[in-house]
């Protein structure tokens, strides 16, 4: 069996595997949006992960991120949340191509995985960087600490 083959036979217990796990996370901003939502974008997010690794193209995950990244940053979302939800969606992906490739393959289906989910973390970081250094960050008040308190 192709790693294609497995994660699309797969894919409806990965994803599943994956939603409990977030819905587990606490996350404020995926609990507040409800499992369905969670499961939804852990479902687009698997589906082009699948095509970046059929087609060997990272074009779709890496668009797709930064797309998510601005929705989330815009709705405050912290970028823990939205990494923690790629997390995720890799252990189960991982956990599942551990128990049915055979050994000899097993490095080079997970490397696919993971390069796959990298670029997807890497451009959801870098266009949280991106947006955090158009806003505006209040001032700190700093006196305390020049002052030798330790607290308020």
């Amino acid at each position: 069996m192709t790693l294609i083959d497995l994660l699309e036979e797969e894919g409806d217990q990965i994803l599943a595997e994956a939603a409990l796990s977030l819905s587990r996370s606490d996350l404020t901003h995926y609990r507040e949006a409800g499992q369905a939502v969670g499961h939804e974008r852990l479902a687009d997010l698997f589906r082009l992960a699948v095509a970046g690794i059929r087609d060997r193209n990272l074009v779709a995950v890496v668009e797709y991120m930064t797309q998510v990244a601005d929705e989330r940053f815009h709705a405050g979302y912290a970028i823990r949340e939205v990494q923690i939800a790629i997390n995720v969606l890799e252990e189960a992906m991982w956990s599942h191509i551990v128990r049915r490739t055979p050994p000899d393959e097993l490095a080079e289906a997970l490397g696919l995985v993971s390069t796959v989910l990298g670029a997807a973390k890497d451009s959801l970081a870098r266009a949280y960087v991106s947006l955090a250094g158009k806003t505006k960050a209040p001032s700190l008040d700093m006196s305390a600490l020049f002052e030798g308190r330790t607290s308020g």
